[in-house]
């Protein structure tokens, strides 16, 4: 558990806050990408607005622009290369310092191509995100373009600044990178091997978080429910190593730090203790990493929710087995029914991938039965595209477009035919609600989730913000719930 701060980098901060010093110097970010980009996109504000800089939803107007890149987003390079073209005009017309930051900037032909095609003045890797500051100052003083990139996995780093816009929900990263290598997928070789954040740096965080007044925390990692597996593994190899003196070892301190939260369950487990929080939700765990340990922890702790994002991938055993998801479409479904014998108020959703490599109309038809034996809350669906440096760009049997959207357009109208059926369900049920705000669409409504994340708004009274009520649910719609609380 190699770990960091990023005091090393307050002196570049305080240098820049002083070159910004009576200039009113404004920022504009972009993120592009999940939920540990968002979580990442806080950080970068934080450090921005330690460094002297206003954030700005109007990009004419900034002197910063930020563009956090994620590869893993279907269209993500087109994306990012027509923002570029766009912002050129800008740099041009009134010196705008332009940063690159991401996990696009991991692969090196995309920061080739920026190299030779368009402007930029800091190019910065999910590894070095921590040296900002330092790479922003050095572009400033030197004039000169900085390309900071490291191909290795990188440390933890702790004591970032966050701005965080929401002061109800909060998201958490405890752990960085991924060893499952899906043949698909390309964050092992963007983020690096699995590396997980020391329990006490979680829960102090999460502690600052409820003292804040924050009701919600997501924990968030590419595969949370592996937390600290790489670490004990490195201790038990340790320990094995100098067996003949483990109390003198370099490892026995180690040992000492991680043997009393040494498991994704037991964090939870710590969490959910935590006073001032309310609800706990967590992101993106894999099936093969779900022990009865964490089952039985989803159970017994009344905070965590009973709402599992459990990724499917595919509903083919043989697509499965190409894809390296090391499950089969039977063992997802004794999950399932595992999961729900021991809570059955669980509920799921997923990831699939419609149109992998090699996938048949059986193959096909197998997810589908999966889609209808689960009956999902949510699914997010999606065509398979490629991404170079992965395993499946290689693969022969890519699927021609017309055939993956028309199956992406079968998958879509099942899961609306059963979305109907669930949310029909809830009507008459009174739900706990932590209300998050007023709609986005309705400024007269309120709205907050359901444990299942459904999306409810409700009428009510704006000092509600931030509390958890009784709703009762009155109606049902495609994408929300209308509710109904006795509480002014």
């Amino acid at each position: 558990m190699l770990k960091t701060d990023i005091k090393n980098e307050l002196e570049y901060i305080e240098k820049v806050r002083k070159i910004n010093e009576g200039k009113n110097a404004k920022y504009y970010i972009l993120t592009m990408g999940c939920q540990l980009n968002e979580n990442d996109s806080e950080k970068i504000c934080g450090m921005a607005e330690k460094m002297g800089y206003t954030k700005t939803d109007n990009i004419m107007e900034a002197d910063l622009v930020i563009y956090n890149t994620c590869c893993v987003r279907e269209n993500a390079e087109e994306r990012l290369f027509g923002k570029l073209g766009e912002v050129k005009k800008l740099k041009e017309a009134r010196g705008t310092i332009i940063a690159i930051g991401g996990c696009m900037m991991q692969e090196k032909h995309i920061v080739d191509k920026i190299k030779k095609s368009y402007k930029y003045d800091v190019i910065f890797g999910t590894h070095t995100l921590h040296r900002f500051p330092e790479d922003l100052y050095n572009a400033i003083i030197e004039n000169k373009k900085i390309t900071d990139i490291l191909d290795i996995d990188g440390e933890i780093i702790e004591g970032f600044p966050i701005k965080r816009d929401d002061n109800i929900r909060a998201s958490v990263t405890i752990m960085n990178g991924c060893n499952n290598f899906c043949t698909y997928c390309i964050v092992p070789y963007v983020r690096g091997r699995e590396r997980s954040r020391a329990p006490e740096d979680i829960l102090n965080e999460v502690r600052k978080l409820a003292q804040g007044g924050y009701k919600e925390i997501t924990l968030l990692g590419q595969n949370v429910n592996s937390y600290m597996r790489v670490e004990r593994e490195k201790l038990k190899q340790s320990i094995k190593d100098e067996s003949d003196n483990v109390e003198k070892s370099s490892s026995a301190g180690q040992r000492n730090s991680i043997n009393e939260i040494d498991s994704f369950a037991k964090l939870l487990r710590a969490v959910n203790e935590i006073p001032g929080i309310e609800k706990i939700r967590f992101i993106s765990p894999h099936p093969k990493d779900f022990t009865d340990d964490v089952i039985e922890a989803i159970r017994d702790c009344s905070k965590v929710s009973k709402f599992i994002h459990l990724p499917l991938q595919s509903g083919s055993t043989e697509v499965l087995k190409v894809m390296n998801r090391v499950y089969t479409k039977e063992q997802y479904l004794e999950l399932v029914e595992k999961m729900k014998k021991k809570n059955p108020n669980v509920k799921f959703s997923t990831d699939i991938i419609v149109g992998f490599p090699g996938e048949t109309e059986e193959d096909f038809e197998d997810t589908l039965d999966v889609v209808r034996k689960v009956k999902f809350e949510q699914i997010f669906m999606f065509i398979y595209s490629r991404r170079v440096g992965t395993p499946a760009d290689k693969m022969e049997n890519q699927i021609p477009e017309e055939i993956k959207h028309k199956r992406f357009d079968r998958l879509k109208s099942l899961y609306e035919e059963i979305l109907k059926e669930n949310n029909h369900e809830y009507i008459g049920k009174v739900e706990q609600i932590l209300i998050e705000g007023y709609s986005k669409t309705n400024k007269e409504l309120l709205t907050g989730r359901t444990d299942t994340n459904k999306v409810v708004v409700l009428e009510g009274d704006g000092s509600l913000i931030g509390k958890v009520i009784p709703v009762k649910i009155v109606s049902e719609h495609m994408w929300y719930l209308k509710g109904e609380s006795n509480i002014k």
